[in-house]
Parts: C-alpha cells; sequence; structure tokens
C-alpha cells in the first residue's frame, strides 16, 4: 500500500489579522448606530401622508376604517345575504369549440331523437332545443359552413366529371 506523500498543497488563505479592540469597538457603534435608525417615523401611522392632505381624491383610503354596510342589530327572520354577480354559465369559447361542445350534447341528441320518433316534449324542453339549433345556425354562419356540404360537395365533383369527359373528348 502507498503512503500518503505530503504534496503541497495550496496555500491556504493566511490568518486573518485580529482586529484591535478599538476597531471592534467602532464596528460595535456603527452596528448600533444602523439598527437606531430602521422603521417607520414616530406617529407615521396616525399622521399619514402630510403632503396629499390637499386633494382628497388622489388620496389613498384608509385601510384601518371598516366597511360602510349597515349590519342589522336586532333579530331578523331572513338572513342577510350579499347581492352576487351573475356568474357566466361557461367561459367563453372559441365558435369552433363552441360548436364542438353543442354537436356532441347528450341532452340535445336525446331530445332530437324523441323528436324524430314523433313523441311532443313539454314547453320547457322544446324552447330550449330551438335555442340550441337557433345557436347551433348562428355558429355556423359565422364559421362559413353549411348543412348541404357534402352533398354540394359530391354534386360539384360529379360536374367537373362530366365537363373533363366532354373536353376530352370521351363518352
Amino acid at each position: 500500500m502507498k503512503k500518503p506523500t505530503s504534496a503541497p498543497r495550496s496555500k491556504a488563505p493566511g490568518k486573518a489579522r485580529r482586529k484591535t479592540r478599538e476597531e471592534l469597538n467602532q464596528e460595535g457603534r456603527d452596528r448600533k448606530r444602523q439598527k437606531k435608525h430602521r422603521g417607520h417615523q414616530p406617529g407615521s401611522r396616525a399622521n399619514g401622508d402630510v403632503a396629499g392632505a390637499g386633494n382628497k381624491q388622489g388620496q389613498k383610503k384608509d385601510p384601518r376604517i371598516g366597511s360602510k354596510t349597515p349590519i342589522p342589530l336586532g333579530v331578523t327572520d331572513s338572513p342577510v345575504t350579499r347581492p352576487q354577480k351573475p356568474k357566466s354559465e361557461k367561459p367563453m369559447l372559441s365558435p369552433q369549440a363552441e360548436l364542438e361542445l353543442l354537436e356532441n350534447d347528450e341532452r340535445l341528441d336525446a331530445l332530437l331523437e324523441r323528436l324524430e320518433e314523433g313523441e311532443a316534449l313539454s314547453a320547457e324542453d322544446q324552447s330550449w332545443v330551438d335555442a340550441k339549433l337557433d345557436r347551433i345556425d348562428e355558429l355556423m354562419q359565422q364559421l362559413g359552413l353549411s348543412y348541404d356540404d357534402d352533398e354540394d360537395d359530391e354534386e360539384e365533383n360529379a360536374r367537373q366529371d362530366d365537363l373533363m369527359r366532354l373536353l376530352k373528348g370521351g363518352n
């Protein structure tokens, strides 16, 4: 087994010079002076911003002042509720995504099947189906689609084939 040799290592940083008592005292005084000046001015919370005192509109609202909503002090029959903002039923979707959702709607499919079988729907269901079908029509118009796209394509292809035959002098 090899004995580790004591190769010269990189020089370690030399010993730090010891500070004198006078230097240590001066550093302590400096730290104390810095600590003394931390924080806000005395009375800054009560006085607020003196510069903007003349401008009421630009002045910030004092966060310590509470809500102005009245609180019922007596016993009431009904609980007090806050008015809530109406939330939209669904987030904004692109017309293509909304159309796909409507086309894949199970309730709409079931109601349309019932209509095809000759069943009568309730007034509420009928109005819902009409509204959804109207929305589908709107979206298809926005996207430039039509119900007869497939049939039109087939007719167009047949016409082109006929024209090609005539131009080539075929049958």
